[in-house]
């Protein structure tokens, strides 16, 4: 078989958008060397590239914090909004309603999402907002020196701010009853498994939360601090193996695996997400097997790691709304203003 050559102009190493990885690049990264906050950016501009997506079609969204400069760092062709501590959920909203044939990512933080922004978190699942959310999730405030956020474990010691008192929020858990229709938790430590949530992430139709913890490498990465990159290598327990299949490929399995062993999972547009389960019967359509598996990883310090939840039945935000085709942010003053005939109508009936 020949192999189609690129079109003249296009770069050998281009897509089936015409792109080269370069294309879906940012800044360099002024964030501390070895943060995970940049292999994550990594895996999003390699799963953007490997899905053949045009970066002009997708917007960015983040808060305050050290996990909001990320979009910086990746897809600069896309526009951006970097909004209000705690905001970026009701401007995503907005912007998303305003142009809804754009694809939402948005990066948020444990701090942005799990303290100050807990109300507009919990809004946005329920809603059922079209995005990806992810949460850089380190444990601490690492844009204001290390103080202890929300997601920080009971009794995590830090030299400038003794010992936490407090239970953990569980990010995932949260999400899960605020009726989130894609759940996961991945580790940045594991990129391969971080680029293929979030390609199942991008093919899914609703809001899709990713909770990475992300080692902080200056104020939380002792190596029994929850947060850390040797905690997460020696506790991660992943719920399966997944790899993401685009809609254009054929499907093909491996003949030797069992009955059983391997579960597909059609999205919307399409494309499968093959589950091989590492534990065995673990169902991802099941919320209460989700709870329990998060309650009994968080007994145990277990890192659970994979996709937790997912429902491809509901709804999302748009498809409540009976919208015309055109954007909302294109429609002009002769395409909002009724008609004369219909003002009278109105007026005859109020008066």
């Amino acid at each position: 078989m020949t192999e189609a050559l690129p079109m003249a102009g296009t770069p050998a190493n281009a897509n089936l958008a015409g792109l080269s990885k370069n294309d879906y690049r940012g800044n360099p990264s002024t964030l501390c060397q070895g943060c995970g906050h940049n292999s994550i950016s990594n895996q999003i501009i390699t799963a953007m590239y490997e899905m053949n997506v045009v970066p002009e079609n997708v917007v960015k969204f983040s808060g305050i914090g050290c996990s909001s400069k990320s979009p910086t760092y990746f897809l600069n062709r896309s526009f951006g909004f970097n909004s209000l501590h705690g905001r970026m959920p009701s401007i995503a909203t907005g912007a998303l309603f305003g142009d809804y044939h754009l694809k939402g990512i948005g990066v948020s933080g444990d701090g942005d999402s799990a303290s100050i922004g807990m109300g507009q978190f919990k809004h946005v699942m329920r809603r059922n907002v079209n995005m990806v959310y992810i949460i850089e999730n380190n444990g601490v405030y690492g844009l204001t020196k290390g103080q202890f956020s929300a997601t920080a474990e009971k009794g995590l010691s830090l030299k400038k701010q003794g010992e936490n008192p407090y239970m953990p929020v569980d990010i995932c858990m949260e999400a899960l009853v605020s009726n989130a229709t894609f759940v996961a938790r991945s580790f940045a430590g594991n990129p391969k498994q971080v680029k293929e949530l979030l390609k199942a992430a991008l093919a899914h139709n609703g809001i899709a939360v990713l909770d990475i913890i992300s080692p902080c490498v200056t104020f939380n990465n002792q190596e029994n601090a929850y947060h850390s990159y040797a905690w997460g290598k020696d506790h991660e327990e992943p719920l399966q193996e997944i790899s993401y299949i685009a809609p254009r490929n054929e499907i093909m399995l491996e003949r030797e695996m069992e009955a059983g062993e391997v579960r597909e999972v059609a999205m919307h547009d399409g494309s499968i997400v093959i589950l091989k389960n590492l534990e065995k019967g673990y169902d991802t359509s099941n919320r209460y097997e989700a709870l329990r598996v998060m309650e009994e990883s968080q007994r145990n310090n277990w890192l659970l790691t994979g996709l937790l939840y997912l429902d491809t039945t509901k709804p999302n935000l748009i498809s409540r709304y009976d919208l015309v085709d055109t954007p909302l942010n294109r429609l002009t003053e002769a395409d909002l203003r009724p008609d004369r005939s219909m003002i009278d109508k109105v007026n005859a009936l109020m008066f």
